[in-house]
């Protein structure tokens, strides 16, 4: 017998596996998919570490955090700077000054202060919708250029439907700064994510390839406590309905050039472009290799045999949410846990705070 069951070997799981492993606890842990690490996971192509769901930036201004993870590897000095393409233009992210000298012909920040305030008046009130809080924050130009059509792909709807909450603060610095994070530690790990998965659970037993809810029955007799990291929705067959989320899909390439396009992600702000972003992988690690792998990320509508990436927090699926919350609630021995089981969006600082949350209250 066990003393956790964890479903899912996403970063939230990881944390809790080795904090429970260090107090001398057992731990044995499920995934459907055929490797460790969740959507962090890296696989090395060409010499590349490739960051196969998508970019994973570590970012953090708490000093506890930074200090944790770097247990696990050696993290080196990348400084996440994207650029957008809008149709053929070429602008720095986030907004600053670099931003505003090319869009407008402008060198200071009093020309851009004075172009966003006048921009901004076309929004008089309180913000009903995302569309009006970015334009309220940034005004049009911003907006059309930058914001709208990236933003419509990536959540599957109009701007004027989507609720603010989902960009509640929106960077725009008058200075010609690229760094796209406030935070004071940044970086990626050398070799890539997977290392510290390795590493969190080398006191787990894992077993891949393993799906928790087409085998509940058989799994729950294994350990006296679960901690459940995916969608708190399928835990309890859709009781009250599936929840929604926006799904993702990758088309990776190996590119026999040695630089396509950089710098690690360009975002294309268009509308008609069908995917979100480029990554250029190497980037992340300064890579000097011959090669490069290229992967484009084209947002899609989830639906219950596609992989669930992140919620939609609407009003109507967090309404949905607190009906599940009050179900998870009453569980004496099951632990909901990450962003698929609590329905959020975490950056993985927030994840792994979380993690040791739980972990210092229940081992």
């Amino acid at each position: 017998m066990y003393d956790f069951l964890l479903v899912g070997t996403g970063l939230f799981n990881a944390v809790f596996a080795y904090e429970a492993h260090k107090k001398g606890k057992k731990c044995m842990a499920v995934e459907k998919r055929d490797h460790i690490g969740g959507n962090c996971y890296t696989e090395e192509i060409n010499r590349i570490n490739v960051h196969k769901y998508g970019a994973h930036i570590f970012h953090t201004s708490d000093k506890f955090v930074w200090n944790y993870i770097q247990q696990f590897a050696e993290f080196n000095n990348f400084i996440n700077s994207p650029i957008a393409n809008y149709h053929g233009e070429i602008y720095n992210l986030p907004f600053n000054m670099n931003t505003f000298s090319k869009m407008w012909g402008i060198r200071t920040p009093e020309e851009a202060r004075r172009i966003i305030d006048r921009q901004r008046k076309q929004i008089t009130g309180e913000a009903t919708n995302l569309e009006e809080h970015a334009i309220s924050q940034v005004g049009t130009d911003v907006y059309e250029k930058l914001i709208k059509g990236y933003t419509e792909k990536q959540w599957g709807r109009p701007c004027s439907e989507l609720p603010k909450s989902i960009m509640r603060r929106i960077p725009v610095r008058y200075t010609y700064d690229n760094n796209y994070y406030n935070d004071t530690y940044q970086g990626i790990p050398v070799d890539g994510y997977t290392q510290i998965f390795d590493k969190m659970f080398s006191g787990c037993d894992i077993f891949l390839n393993t799906d928790f809810n087409e085998n509940k029955d058989e799994l729950r007799k294994e350990a006296e406590r679960i901690i459940y990291t995916g969608t708190i929705d399928s835990y309890y067959n859709y009781c009250f309905g599936p929840l929604e989320y926006r799904s993702l899909r990758f088309e990776t390439e190996v590119l026999d050039i040695e630089n396509y396009q950089g710098v690690a992600v360009v975002n294309y702000t268009d509308i008609e472009t069908p995917y979100t972003r480029i990554i250029e992988h190497k980037h992340f690690e300064f890579g000097k290799q011959d090669k490069t792998v290229i992967s484009k990320e084209y947002p899609s509508e989830w639906d219950l045999v596609k992989e669930a990436y992140y919620p939609i927090n609407d009003e109507k699926n967090s309404e949905r949410y607190r009906k599940y919350a009050e179900l998870a609630a009453k569980e004496t021995g099951v632990f909901f846990g990450g962003r698929l089981g609590m329905y959020q969006y975490f950056d993985m600082q927030d994840t792994i705070k979380a993690a040791l949350e739980l972990a210092d209250k229940i081992i």
